[in-house]
């Protein structure tokens, strides 16, 4: 059994998917069982990693955990609630059945890191060495399918997308798909446990992104406009606006700012 926290997202959806469709029980660990709807055939534990106490059952008969949670996106409860406590608790609770353990991380985690899901994964990826669990980390570009789904639903009818900022840093990306094979090797290949693993697709910018889909010459938020968003605390706009500041001009290429101990580089297409 597989206990996936995080299986309902992007990438839990399709690493829930691979596992399953390869024999693998799983158990997705969600506050809503709701949200398992989609996910014929795993099994639904309710907790939720801001309780302790919820995540013994979780873990009984588990042969291993993947934690794949973020809270860029959750409003009130952000990266340091959810990335970094919430990874501590869940370490904490599987260093007592002692399985392996499979945390997925960004490109260029680092404590300095000025992006704060960076710099909370940091910790997480910290907590989780300092333990004698069989693990591994799993650092992926950003969500190449997150980007593309964005800058299309911004179109709109005038088919330019919106960008924020200039729109010409360059940005290590990663397909959801290459993600997911990394974990699920990480999960079946005992040589994966204590090492890191790089997931890096293409490097591009974003409006080289939006001429790579086809789209129209996007439209810019300037930077003014992002520093007022930014302010939004404790709001998921606020934190896009202030990641996407960064983003716009710190060096967001493969492995920025990380030294990992194994790399996977995947080709650019």
């Amino acid at each position: 059994m597989i206990l996936v926290a995080g299986g309902t997202g992007r990438l839990g959806t399709e690493l829930v998917g691979r596992l399953l469709a390869d024999g693998q029980r799983v158990r997705v660990l969600t506050r809503d069982p709701a949200r398992v709807a989609h996910l014929p055939g795993a099994e639904v534990a309710v907790a939720d990693l801001r309780r302790e106490t919820d995540l013994g059952p979780a873990l009984r008969d588990v042969d291993a955990v993947v934690s794949a949670v973020h809270g860029f996106s959750a409003w009130g409860a952000g990266p340091a609630a959810v990335d970094r406590d919430g990874n501590a608790r869940l370490i904490r609770a599987v260093q007592r059945v002692g399985v392996p353990f499979v945390l997925l991380s960004v490109l260029g985690a680092s404590p300095t890191h000025p992006i704060e899901l960076f710099r909370m994964k940091a910790a997480a990826e910290q907590q989780l060495r300092a333990t004698e669990l069989p693990w591994t980390i799993v650092r992926a570009g950003a969500f190449l399918e997150l980007y593309q789904e964005l800058l299309r639903r911004t179109a709109g009818r005038s088919g330019r997308p919106l960008v924020f900022g200039h729109g010409g840093n360059p940005i290590t990306f990663a397909a959801v798909p290459q993600v997911a094979a990394a974990v699920q090797r990480a999960l079946g290949d005992p040589a994966c446990r204590g090492q890191v693993i790089d997931v890096a697709g293409p490097t591009m910018t974003f409006d080289e992104l939006a001429a790579d889909l086809g789209a129209g010459r996007p439209r810019h938020v300037s930077r003014l406009v992002l520093r007022l968003l930014s302010t939004a605390r404790g709001a998921p706009i606020g934190r896009q606006a202030a990641a996407a500041l960064v983003m716009d001009r710190y060096d967001m290429t493969r492995g920025a700012g990380s030294t990992p101990t194994r790399r996977e580089a995947l080709p650019d297409r």
